[in-house]
């Protein structure tokens, strides 16, 4: 299949012959990366397979608004964080979970997930990544595992890069006391 450039896929995705092809080829390129970063976020696949229904709802809704002044992906991943982090905020307050009760709820879920393919300090590793507080752990899950740079997780996060610094590294250090301490 041919792989479109962004601008193409919104040239096809204006005119209205073409939007449903558009949008089809932008979910075909996107939707694994997408998956990725909720599921590091809300670990649960089933509950990371219904926020990327939702969040490609927000994205056709929106994207004829789409001012093309961040790159496509980046304004998809901002959609993507914040669903998560109103998703990870409403389950909280449906159970009346204290954030230490998710947080281990997510761990136990991550513990018993037959997709979860890696070794015990892999374990040991995101389990130490779900203790941090939701904007803490999403600062880190960029920087660590997707390589963003400061810039484009301010665009992201709408947040300083030297905020965004600030959090990695308390993010990082938090991990690292506990990984030392198991």
């Amino acid at each position: 299949m041919q792989e479109f450039e962004d601008a193409e896929l919104l040239e096809k995705f204006a005119q209205e012959a073409t939007r449903h092809y558009a949008f089809n080829l932008i979910i075909r390129k996107y939707q694994e990366r997408l998956y990725w970063h909720v599921r590091k976020l809300v670990v649960d696949h089933d509950d990371a397979n219904d926020l990327l229904q939702d969040i490609f709802v927000k994205v056709w809704k929106a994207l004829p608004g789409f001012r093309q002044d961040a790159q496509l992906y980046t304004w998809m991943y901002r959609i993507a964080t914040n669903e998560c982090l109103s998703f990870l905020r409403k389950k909280n307050r449906r159970f009346f979970l204290p954030f230490q009760d998710a947080e281990r709820e997510l761990s136990q879920r991550l513990t018993n997930d037959p997709l979860f393919t890696g070794d015990q300090l892999q374990l040991k590793l995101q389990q130490a990544i779900l203790t941090l507080p939701p904007r803490q752990r999403i600062v880190f899950n960029l920087k660590y595992f997707d390589g963003k740079k400061y810039e484009e997780m301010a665009e992201i996060l709408d947040m300083s890069v030297g905020g965004l610094k600030a959090t990695y590294h308390i993010a990082a250090k938090k991990i690292e006391k506990i990984l030392l301490e198991a």
